[in-house]
């Protein structure tokens, strides 16, 4: 951050989740946040209790006083987030998965009015793979078939996980065929993706494992920091490292 620039002013949606809670602990320790708004949806028992020092609200008019938003919640969430994001034009980082062909086009909407950040992964690592790959691919070649396995944990509810279609699609680009994806869902699995190219006598494996939530987290703070003052425009994660 510019030594000129303010304290950002954050507010994190499903700040009780796996996510949300890890990205607001990061926050709290990183001087150029000043945590905002902890946002929940209706009705969970959390609602009103302290969170540091703030209290957990299902208050989204409360996107009103801050200066970005980070969303790592749910496709029935983040329209609603969206939609407060754009009412009072504040910056938004979209970290939610499993998004509808519909959510989509709603987001690039959303874009013309106020700048948005959206990516399914948001590691530095996997956004250097999804730079990375094509080139690998077409140097390869057709006579090398490609496939992705990807793991998670038994609670991640979408499969496909959004970076393994990304992971596809960056590669069906550059190869023009479509790359078949495998999931699996076991234990606490974090995050594992790996990238098979197959020759006939060879085999290269390009893998990526998640250790923690934290690579996620500190990468969407990168990200509310990069995009904190932006034009509105939709970016990814692909900008902010550059």
């Amino acid at each position: 951050m510019n030594i000129n620039q303010k304290v950002i002013k954050l507010g994190i949606a499903g700040v009780c989740g796996k996510m949300g809670r890890r990205i607001f602990e990061l926050a709290s320790q990183d001087k150029d946040f000043e945590l905002a708004l902890a946002l929940e949806r209706k009705g969970i028992p959390a609602i009103g209790r302290d969170i540091g020092k703030l209290k957990i609200s299902s208050n989204p008019d409360g996107v009103f006083l801050i200066d970005v938003f980070i969303d790592f919640t749910t496709a029935e969430a983040a329209e609603t987030n969206l939609d407060y994001a754009a009412k009072y034009k504040k910056p938004l980082v979209l970290g939610t998965t499993g998004l509808s062909e519909k959510d989509i086009n709603k987001i690039a909407e959303v874009a013309k009015v106020i700048p948005v950040v959206f990516s399914p992964n948001f590691s530095i690592g996997v956004n250097t793979l999804f730079a990375l790959l094509p080139d690998i691919a077409r140097r390869l070649g057709p006579e090398y078939s490609i496939e992705i396995v990807e793991a998670h944990h038994k609670f991640k509810k979408d499969a496909p996980s959004g970076t393994a279609k990304k992971l596809a699609q960056v590669l069906t680009d550059a190869v023009k065929k479509d790359i078949p994806i495998h999931s699996i869902r076991l234990g606490d699995i974090v995050g594992d993706h790996t990238v098979i190219f197959c020759g006939n006598s060879e085999r290269i494996e390009i893998k990526h494992q998640a250790h923690s939530r934290d690579l996620f987290a500190l990468g969407a703070l990168k990200a509310a920091k990069w995009v904190f003052g932006k034009p509105a425009g939709l970016y990814s994660m692909q900008n902010v490292l550059k």
